[in-house]
């Protein structure tokens, strides 16, 4: 999660997500999933802080859920807001309603609206990263909408288009009252691109998305079966199709497996099915939102199966 200020002249801005996509000097400091992508581009944009994200899996502030009334949180008024970013700088705080990049992470139920409050309480605005969780995959046209919380700003892109390349910042009319002319892209509004974002929003507003939540579901229940199974499970967390597993050395320890991580990709890789990391240790499952659940079924077999080989369970 990130903060951004409001100032005349510098605005900050304070960010909790792991990516934020893009690659502008704007977008490179609002990212935080990893170092590399930030090397050799400094000095990027200044007055940005990043945030913990409510990591209850692995908690930054050493707490537990629910007894720590989300201090991640309140520690943007009781910290930040007292010592280094003044409110009234802060222009718009940037956040993930499920964090991708940086481990599929889903927040706590009052995250996202104690976050809100704290907006409202000092004219900031709370602008939403819907870039990977967003356009159906969480069963909701936006993820942001499981914490029943509205964004003053949403950032849409990759499943927008399926596939074509288009990105879309849409905000409340308040905001987005710019006169004609003030921003400009050579290859905004590609007419190819825009017209398959419309026929994909009426696929998902028709049937996809309830797709996504049905087999979501059937999901959650083969890898919480595996989970009641293997000590090397030590989370499964998702909404609709996009779910996480987190692999440890035992639940005890919590300790990161990143070498067998990445071997049981490899090894899903060789026999089918592809897969992809997220944050230190965990896979995610982020199929099309077309699968059907037969397709769905010999996935979770194939990932049962390479996970045993990798764990030799």
């Amino acid at each position: 999660m990130k903060l951004a200020r409001y100032h005349t002249r510098r605005p900050r801005y304070i960010a909790f997500t792991g990516a934020f996509h893009g690659r502008t000097f704007g977008a490179l400091s609002l990212t935080g999933s990893k170092a590399i992508q930030r090397k050799y581009f400094a000095p990027l944009l200044p007055d940005v802080t990043h945030v913990p994200y409510a990591y209850c899996y692995r908690c930054p502030m050493h707490l537990s859920f629910p007894s720590c009334d989300i201090a991640c949180a309140h520690y943007i008024e009781d910290s930040l807001f007292k010592k280094t970013v003044p409110p009234e700088e802060v222009a718009a705080i940037f956040l993930e309603p499920i964090q991708g990049e940086g481990g599929y992470i889903v927040p706590p139920k009052g995250f996202i609206p104690l976050l809100r409050k704290i907006c409202d309480r000092y004219g900031i605005l709370l602008v939403d990263d819907e870039v990977q969780a967003g356009m159906g995959r969480t069963g909701r046209m936006f993820a942001i909408e499981h914490y029943g919380t509205k964004a003053d700003i949403y950032c849409i892109a990759k499943g927008i288009a399926s596939g074509l390349p288009l990105g879309v910042c849409a905000a409340r009319s308040g905001i987005m009252n710019w006169p004609p002319g003030s921003h400009a892209s050579t290859f905004g509004g590609n007419p190819v691109a825009c017209a398959a974002a419309l026929k994909t929003i009426e696929l998902l507003e028709h049937g996809i998305i309830d797709n996504a939540r049905k087999l979501g579901a059937i999901a959650m229940d083969y890898l919480r079966d595996l989970y009641s199974k293997y000590e090397f499970i030590g989370d499964v967390r998702g909404k609709g199709l996009m779910i996480g597993v987190e692999l440890v050395a035992d639940r005890k320890s919590k300790k990161p497996v990143k070498d067998r991580r990445d071997a049981l990709i490899y090894e899903s890789f060789k026999n089918g099915l592809l897969m992809l990391g997220a944050g230190d240790t965990a896979v995610r499952f982020i199929p099309p939102l077309v699968l059907n659940e037969s397709e769905l079924h010999i996935g979770m077999t194939i990932f049962a199966r390479v996970l045993k080989k990798v764990f030799k369970a």
